[in-house]
């Protein structure tokens, strides 16, 4: 009999490690805890949006911040992207973090909606801090970190992203969107966008919410940046 079955998730290089619940037989499932690896054994995180945030610079090309939903937590995650001419016969797709399949199709949605062509270019993506990213809300800030990577200019500074892409090319609306925002705020973004069924009831104090019904929109937003 088994009540509980734990994943650790992390670099190996980092101090830091994610513990996933895949089963628990009294609580729920897919709740993240963030713990650091100190000398007196594992220490409770309490913001860990700070740490996968740390080293964030928001005037590199190719970098987007994503507001993921581990669980009941909301979590602000850097997505970075690089795009490069193919030197071989075959471009690359290659992901840390997220869902390779997911790309090659989000790709394709790009080129036909959003007239970006990426087909001959090798395109790499990364979660940083080595948390792993699967839910459909990732999407939107895929697209954009790779956007900015191919045109060679940065987002719009402090900017947070979330939002799943259709083949179809809407942006459909994420669970927990108010909280994702107010997650946003707190750590003191001031722009996001987000699908436009995800627009709060109430303004968020500090942050501007531009909202997007269709993927060319979100691009066109980024576009003067």
């Amino acid at each position: 009999m088994v009540d509980t079955v734990l994943y650790f998730e992390g670099d190996n290089h980092s101090s830091y490690r994610m513990i996933r619940a895949i089963k628990n037989r009294f609580g729920a499932v897919n709740e993240l805890g963030i713990f650091a690896m100190t000398e007196r054994g594992l220490k409770g995180v309490s913001n860990p949006s700070a740490i996968f945030l740390s080293s964030y610079r928001d005037d590199v090309p190719g970098s987007c911040v994503l507001v993921t939903q581990e669980g009941t937590r909301p979590l602000l995650v850097e997505v970075q992207a690089l795009v490069d001419d193919c030197h071989g016969f075959q471009p690359k797709r290659l992901t840390v973090g997220l869902e390779q399949n997911r790309l090659a199709m989000l790709l394709a949605v790009l080129h036909r909606h959003a007239g970006v062509a990426a087909f001959d270019q090798d395109v790499f993506l990364n979660a940083v801090g080595g948390v792993k990213i699967t839910e459909p809300a990732a999407d939107l800030a895929v697209i954009l970190s790779i956007v900015s990577s191919l045109r060679n200019r940065p987002l719009p500074e402090k900017m947070v992203v979330f939002g799943e892409v259709g083949l179809a090319g809407e942006v459909r609306p994420v669970a927990r969107g108010q909280e994702r925002l107010k997650e946003a705020a707190k750590l003191g973004f001031t722009r996001a966008i987000v699908p436009v069924a995800n627009r709060p009831r109430q303004p968020v104090e500090g942050l501007e919410i531009l909202t997007v019904e269709r993927l060319e929109q979100a691009v066109e937003l980024c576009r003067g940046s």
